[in-house]
């Protein structure tokens, strides 16, 4: 068993595997192989590696001393059993933040979790150093071969339990995704009314900010917080023809004011 991690195999070619793997190999680490179920994938994440890929489970490479699995939730239980069989010996990883570590059992005798919480897009250039990543493994000393690895990406690791990272997961879920989800929708309004969504940019550098210096719900303005309800009411009456939206504006202006009245209790 080698003592310190240097060949790696990469399964999956997706936004997270495209950002892992070009930051392990900008450290010096040999990238063996690239797999993903689409050659085309496989081949352009490649491509920028320098090194082989395959479409094929039966042809990922035995020779590796980590294998990194980073595709979907959904898929990862299916390909277990395939990935592992090939090195026995090797260490393996998944990168997903709500599957347990556990997953692995059963399957393999070296095992854990990385995962880098941040939002990934193959098209931006991410610096890794202040990204921070979230280990586990079943033993002392695959957490440390693995906290030092990516040591050599990120300023911010941390140990977490499986329980512990589904909770990171779902609070990236609501700080992230749905953050982004109410730009977009913030875009369709200002289009249907012939203005930029440029115009918003201020507004949203600062909310992001001011967390950096308050807390969320010492940050919180608007008529919500102050549960306005004649401003609360027009808007609602604005978003007549769109009930989904006029619905989620009462949702999250009933649930920032729920928010709003424990914040002055204390």
């Amino acid at each position: 068993m080698n003592e310190t991690i240097t060949s790696i195999a990469i399964i999956g070619a997706g936004n997270v595997a495209t950002h892992l793997a070009l930051g392990l190999s900008g450290k010096g680490f040999t990238i063996r192989q690239v797999f993903s179920r689409t050659e085309e994938s496989a081949r352009e994440l490649a491509t920028k590696l320098n090194c082989p890929y395959t479409s094929s489970l039966e042809q990922l490479t035995p020779d590796a001393d980590l294998y990194i699995v980073s595709i979907k939730d959904s898929a990862l239980e299916s390909v277990i059993p395939h990935i592992t069989r090939r090195n026995p010996q090797a260490l393996f990883v998944h990168t997903a933040g709500s599957m347990s570590a556990d997953v692995w059992k059963g399957y393999a005798n070296r095992y854990g979790v990385i995962y880098p919480m941040q939002t990934f897009s193959k098209q931006r250039t991410i610096d890794f150093t202040d990204i921070p990543v979230f280990i586990e493994a079943n033993n002392a000393d695959d957490t440390d071969r693995l906290t030092r690895l990516m040591e050599q990406l990120s300023r911010h690791i941390y140990h977490v339990s499986s329980e512990q990272r589904r909770y990171l997961h779902i609070a990236a879920v609501f700080a992230c995704n749905f953050t982004n989800h109410m730009y977009a929708v913030c875009e369709h309004l200002l289009k249907a009314h012939g203005l930029p969504f440029a115009a918003m940019l201020p507004l949203i550098d600062e909310t992001a900010r001011k967390v950096h210096l308050l807390s969320p719900t010492e940050a919180q303005t608007g008529p919500a917080c102050r549960y306005d309800v004649n401003v609360i009411d027009r808007h609602l009456q604005m978003l007549n023809g769109e009930p989904e939206l006029a619905k989620l504006y009462e949702l999250i202006s009933q649930n920032i004011h729920v928010y709003n009245k424990r914040k002055s209790k204390h």
